[in-house]
């Protein structure tokens, strides 16, 4: 009889481990689910951004005038704070994003935009729409991403 109870612990413990295990996985599952779809918000917000400022440098080019939009973004995505920011070098020029409340340099999320244009600026989420400028320099078209509360 007394080999009885230890038999009966072990396949507890044995029960408890396996089930610990099986929650564990599901909720790193859910996790990583969460994220990717996070990512892919994040990618399309981008994306969008994108094409408003191709619109812009087309009609600005156009033209001969400068363009300005709004654009309504969500104030996160999920439970996290993004950020967008237009950049270039002297070969390209792209919208860059990323998740925080400070803007990291050198992220791999990137959608770029015509060569000829020169970007700038920071649109942190909560803090109003997205605008878009647009203008004609001597140099080239500059873009130019800003809050609408930070005017």
């Amino acid at each position: 009889m007394p080999s009885i109870l230890p038999s009966y612990l072990y396949t507890f413990i044995a029960l408890l481990a396996v089930s610990s295990l099986l929650v564990f996985s599901f909720m790193a599952y859910a996790s990583t689910t969460r994220s990717a779809s996070e990512i892919e918000r994040l990618k399309n917000l981008m994306d969008s951004v994108a094409v408003k400022g191709t619109e812009l440098v087309t009609l600005t080019l156009n033209n001969n005038a400068t363009a300005e939009s709004f654009m309504q973004m969500p104030t996160a995505i999920g439970s996290r704070q993004y950020w967008l920011q237009l950049r270039n070098t002297s070969d390209s020029c792209w919208v860059e994003g990323g998740f925080g409340d400070t803007v990291v340099e050198g992220t791999d999320l990137r959608v770029y935009l015509p060569k000829e244009t020169i970007a700038s600026g920071v649109y942190i989420a909560g803090h109003g729409a997205a605008r878009l400028k647009c203008n004609l320099s001597t140099e080239a078209t500059q873009l130019e991403l800003t809050s609408s509360e930070g005017d």
